[in-house]
């Protein structure tokens, strides 16, 4: 088997939608891994949402561009991200409560906070960007 196909396996039998490039270290190299993993965002399979961050994709049948796969949308992928890396984030009140099911009212965009010495990256996943510099 190819690096692609460790890859390509890893990927579809894994419940996480978010992984990172060291996720793969013990199927090939360094550079092989990358090879495989540009491969794959251009095919459509996967997006990169940050500086070794990527998550699982699908193309979207409007728009012909790639879509995070996560059923939670980008705000469940930017949640594993900071728990990926041991960030300890809280969300705004808004947030909590309708997550919760104590409020009906369903926010537009949730916002987190963090210590930004814990994580101090930007991440976009679409037109969401999710960053401690606000």
């Amino acid at each position: 088997m190819t690096a692609t196909d460790f890859i390509n396996q890893k990927l579809k039998r894994s419940r996480r939608y978010v992984f990172e490039r060291k996720d793969f270290d013990n199927y090939a190299s360094y550079d092989q891994i990358g090879r495989v993993l540009k491969k794959l965002v251009a095919q459509g399979e996967l997006m990169k949402v940050g500086y070794g961050l990527y998550t699982k994709s699908t193309i979207n049948s409007l728009t012909n561009k790639p879509m995070p796969k996560n059923p939670g949308g980008t705000d469940a992928i930017m949640r594993e991200i900071l728990k990926l890396r041991g960030v300890d984030f809280e969300m705004d009140a808004i947030s909590k409560k309708s997550i919760n099911g104590k409020s009906t009212q369903i926010p537009a965009s949730i916002q987190y906070k963090w210590d930004s010495k814990q994580f101090n990256r930007i991440i976009k996943v679409g037109n969401r960007v999710l960053s401690n510099r606000q």
